[in-house]
């Protein structure tokens, strides 16, 4: 007999208490290693190499197909519309401006704008760029099939968020008309301002390097020349108003003089210069009131006239600006309106949060609204109240004159006109100062906006980067082979190790029988390799262990379903008893689909169907094997009643009488458990059931049914085989645990 390798198995603790004997054999679960986890990767290496190279292939000939596309950049500082307007005087203020942000952004979108592209465009020349008019360089088959499986890929998401349609560098596309090849120009430019600074960057990818710095330059330029031609356009604007306003100013004093002069030649009024009484006076006095009230009539009427020249644009009116509840509401207005956005970016635009944030704005916007109107309405009022209060003072001057006749016609007729005089005078020369000071701010051409770094051709493309693809690839490459291979270990739902029977399933555990490849029913007696004859043996001496005693043991061995190898095992458990010297007994109770005499090569013209049938005795249907310690009954013909047979009295009496006769060990082969209930009928009238599982092949819920059945029917030990192990599937866990690689070594070694 060869030398039994003893088992180096445990009690497990977690055993239920149904299931304890004495000398209980099971593992103790090793602890959890990183290793452990690691040696997924090993079991799954081939899945994991294969999406390895797909991915990394993937990616890189998709990098490598890709058109080069060139990144040029300009640089633009835009600085407060108002810091080069030296004047005080508001009527220069081209521009005012509330929240620095908000122009910030209104310049961001102008940069963007299709008026400004259009024009670049025709400045360009597109129709007789390459890149533009369909000449220009063209994907390969491979690059346009890797783009359409994107597209495909991609629909879901395009579907679930709509994107305005763009045109991607190095299309091909020719734009269908001159609106279209400033879209394209649009598509391919982007404009961010640089974080805590007034620069902003704008960029533009193109194949062509020099095309992109030349139209990224184009669009710099473009954009800093029309800001100064609206800043200068507005400024003159307001300068011609007040030229004619002067114009019309002078022709009053002109008169005015003209009228004094003729005064004192028809009336001679010369010596009533230094006259003075209370009514002159009185007059002087209404005649000042009248000078202010026509120059606030005038001033009123300026801003009048620019809030009707507005239109709905009154938040560029200095005017109105400058009125701190406009002022308060707009920063409540940007305040609710950055609030409402994160909230829809947080909750939705179904969150109450929202629905408040949105409520809020649309009153602060009303309220913006009502307090516009009402600033209009109070230029209104003011230019309505200057015309009332200078018509009125004039009135009074009027009377004023009138009353001074009775004093003397001549003084007061000539005060009037020399104070008329002055007035207009002192008018005129206010007009003038403050039109050459718009004059002058105008004529400077000082520009808030400049170009600060022209954009230079790129030496090297922007995309496709193949230093960073390949880095990126290799990342995504890793990752979705870790995936791959944790997803697959996560989604196979088997029994895979001994850990997982006594774990999960609580049995008590003989051993481990690694795979054999080749014949169906491998045994010990023919050529199979050294572990899986030392897995018997150890199976062998694990049972001896768990069944102790002098007299004939009953050992029924089944499994959850078809295929996991019970009758292989029973029949090398029994060959393994026999070679250790014990006589024994092999029974095929599998009448159904009998396979002992398959694996042994003998006949089964009779066998137990007969026997519990009453048409055969005992000697007649015990064959003999090669071994003289091992003796076997097959299943005989197929019946049909194999339950009620295995259930009868006969089955009975046939286990009672082996319990006393000249056996050893009676190894019966049973069906599976889940398929019929020949099984769970012998499992209360053996001694113990050798569960068989198929290692990686038998899932966890089969599994758990199966012994759940088997105890069901209360049986006195239930006993776990993992059979069909793939050590080379599993090498590190049965290295490290249970030290496969010595019994190769002693396999290799001459004294074995």
């Amino acid at each position: 007999m060869s030398q039994e390798t003893p088992s180096a198995l445990t009690p497990n603790p977690n055993s239920a208490p149904a299931r304890a004997s004495s000398g209980p054999v099971s593992t103790i679960a090793p602890d959890s290693h990183l290793f452990d986890r690691l040696s997924v990767l090993y079991k799954y290496r081939w899945a994991s190499i294969t999406v390895f190279v797909l991915v990394v292939s993937w990616l890189m000939v998709d990098s490598y197909s890709q058109i080069p596309t060139y990144r040029a950049t300009a640089q633009v500082l835009i600085e407060d519309p108002n810091a080069d307007v030296t004047t005080p005087t508001e009527i220069a203020r081209s521009v005012a401006i509330g929240d620095p942000e908000v122009y910030m952004q209104t310049q961001l979108r102008i940069m963007r704008g299709r008026d400004l592209a259009s024009r670049v465009a025709k400045e360009l020349n597109l129709e007789r760029v390459p890149e533009f008019n369909g000449q220009g360089p063209k994907p390969t088959p491979l690059a346009q099939t890797i783009a359409t499986i994107k597209r495909y890929v991609a629909m879901p998401y395009r579907m679930l968020v709509p994107r305005t349609g763009e045109s991607a560098p190095g299309s091909n596309q020719a734009p269908a008309g001159g609106p279209a090849y400033g879209d394209a120009l649009i598509g391919r430019l982007k404009v961010e301002q640089i974080r805590g600074s007034q620069l902003v960057d704008m960029s533009l990818d193109s194949s062509d390097p020099e095309f992109a710095a030349r139209a990224v330059n184009a669009f710099a330029d473009r954009y800093v020349v029309e800001n100064l031609s609206l800043k200068v356009s507005t400024l003159e604007k307001s300068a011609e108003w007040l030229t004619g306003e002067v114009e019309k100013q002078a022709a009053l004093v002109k008169e005015s003089e003209l009228k004094l002069a003729q005064y004192k030649e028809t009336q001679d009024a010369g010596a009533l210069d230094s006259g003075q009484n209370t009514v002159v006076a009185r007059l002087n006095q209404l005649s000042d009131a009248v000078t202010k009230a026509r120059t606030d009539r005038i001033i009123r009427e300026g801003q009048w006239r620019q809030i009707q020249a507005a239109g709905q644009d009154l938040e560029s009116i200095s005017s109105i600006i400058s009125n701190t509840s406009v002022q308060a509401l707009r920063t409540q207005i940007n305040a609710l309106q950055q609030d409402r956005g994160r909230v829809a970016e947080r909750y939705g635009e179904r969150h109450p949060d929202f629905q408040k944030v949105a409520t809020q704005l649309a009153n602060a916007e009303r309220q913006l609204a009502d307090e516009l109107r009402k600033a209009v309405q109070n230029a209104k009022n003011e230019f309505d109240a200057a015309v009332t209060q200078e018509r009125v003072l004039q009135e009074s001057v009027n009377e004023a004159k009138a009353a001074a006749t009775s004093l003397g016609r001549k003084g007061v007729d000539y005060a009037v006109l020399l104070r008329e005089a002055e007035s207009n005078r002192t008018i005129h020369n206010q007009l003038l100062t403050r039109e050459k000071e718009l004059r002058v701010v105008a004529n400077s051409r000082t520009n808030n906006v400049r170009l600060v770094d022209r954009a230079e051709v790129p030496g090297r493309p922007y995309t496709p980067d193949h230093r960073r693809n390949w880095m990126y690839a290799l990342m995504l490459g890793i990752g979705l082979a870790l995936a791959a291979a944790f997803g697959i270990d996560y989604l196979d739902d088997t029994v895979k190790t001994p850990d997982d029977v006594t774990r999960r399933l609580k049995l008590k555990f003989l051993g481990l029988v690694p795979i054999v490849a080749g014949d169906r029913h491998p045994l010990i007696s023919g050529p199979v390799p050294h572990d899986f004859g030392e897995a018997y043996r150890a199976i062998r001496t694990s049972l001896v262990a768990q069944l102790p005693g002098d007299g004939p043991r009953i050992v029924a061995v089944a499994s959850s379903q078809p295929l996991e190898g019970k009758t292989t095992t029973a029949v090398n458990i029994a060959m393994a008893l026999a070679v250790g010297g014990a006589r024994v007994l092999l029974i095929d109770a599998d009448m159904r689909r009998p396979s002992v005499h398959k694996a042994l090569r003998m006949t089964n013209d009779r066998g137990l169907s007969q026997l519990l049938a009453g048409q055969a005795r005992m000697r007649e249907v015990v064959q003999r094997t090669h071994d003289p310690n091992l003796l076997t009954i097959t299943a005989g013909r197929i019946p049909a009643n194999p339950s009620e047979l295995l259930a009868s009295d006969r089955m009975r009496a046939l286990l009672t009488g082996l319990e006393s006769g000249p056996f050893d060990w009676i190894i019966i082969d049973t069906p599976p458990v889940l398929a019929v209930t020949d099984a769970v009928i012998l499992a209360p009238l053996v001694h113990a059931m050798t569960f068989v599982i198929g290692a990686e092949m038998t899932p966890w819920r089969l599994a758990e049914r199966a012994v759940e059945t088997l105890l069901g029917s209360n049986p006195r030990h239930v006993l776990a085989v993992l059979n069909k192990v793939n050590f080379g599937r599993n090498k590190y866990y049965y290295t490290r645990y249970y030290g496969h690689q010595y019994k190769n070594y002693y396999a290799e070694s001459p004294a074995a």
